[in-house]
């Protein structure tokens, strides 16, 4: 439910304020909730140049790639479109866990996953269609996100690593959030110049929720669920996620549903659960 709802919420952060700025507070905020949190439960933050590494890694991975990337396709894609595309998380996860970790990969679950891909094209194509901007416009927010898709598929399966599994998961998750942040910052620096912050309340409680809600509570138990079932089985959640996100994006962004965006919906939703059973099976 809580990650349902941070895809409207991000599209709210899209205004005076760059995106790369607004990742930037999000994960610093994030961070340094991360790392109270850790001394709280008697966490050490204390994990070593390698954990450090790892940490950059992670962190360059899930809170500079892929939420630039995210940020920018919403900006182009209606937000609950965006949200429908990373439910296909399952299928970069899968077959990068079977690349590094050798987890099977079934015909099943190649049958749905091009089911899945199927139904995501024709949402893209309604994008496309009756987005009302320039299309090639629309074209670039499916890159943005197809982009973010990859990079966080890239952490998840991190996540698999034995490294991952050796280091305390919220102190490695402070250290990611608070080197990505700086990262974040930097790039946003270059690239749009000094920080600029929109005083608005509806902002700075999107910036609250963003990184507490959606960051700082959801991170942990999803990485966890990577670290006892795999890449591929944890993305389940990745079905519900977008349904919600859809009905979210309807009521508040007027999302309007064709022929085409219906049978597509039904098609991603229907690949995704028959790629998963296949994972859950094998």
């Amino acid at each position: 439910m809580i990650w349902s709802s941070t895809w409207i919420v991000i599209r709210d952060q899209l205004g005076s304020v760059p995106a790369s700025w607004s990742v930037c507070y999000r994960f610093l905020l994030a961070g340094v909730a991360m790392a109270a949190f850790a001394r709280m439960r008697g966490v050490s933050l204390n994990i070593g140049r390698g954990g450090l590494v790892f940490a950059a890694l992670l962190g360059t991975a899930q809170f500079v790639l892929n939420f630039n990337f995210v940020y920018r396709a919403e900006v182009y894609l209606t937000s609950g479109v965006v949200a429908v595309v990373y439910a296909m998380l399952l299928i970069p996860n899968s077959i990068l866990a079977w690349i590094f970790h050798r987890q099977p990969v079934s015909r099943a679950f190649i049958g749905g996953s091009v089911i899945a891909t199927a139904g995501i094209a024709m949402m893209l194509v309604h994008e496309y269609r009756f987005a009302g901007i320039d299309p090639d416009k629309v074209v670039l927010g499916a890159a943005f996100a197809c982009a973010g898709l990859m990079s966080a598929s890239t952490a998840n399966v991190m996540q698999g690593m034995e490294i991952a599994r050796r280091l305390p998961m919220i102190a490695v998750l402070a250290w990611a959030m608070l080197i990505g942040a700086g990262i974040d910052a930097a790039f946003a620096w270059i690239t749009t110049g000094p920080p600029v912050i929109e005083p608005r309340i509806g902002y700075l409680l999107g910036i609250g929720w963003l990184a507490l809600a959606g960051s700082v509570v959801t991170f942990p138990l999803y990485f966890g669920l990577i670290q006892r079932m795999g890449a591929g089985r944890a993305a389940y959640t990745s079905v519900l996620i977008p349904v919600i996100a859809m009905l979210i994006s309807t009521v508040v962004e007027g999302y309007r549903w064709s022929g085409l965006a219906v049978p597509g919906a039904l098609l991603a939703i229907a690949g995704m659960v028959i790629a998963l059973r296949a994972k859950t099976r094998s």
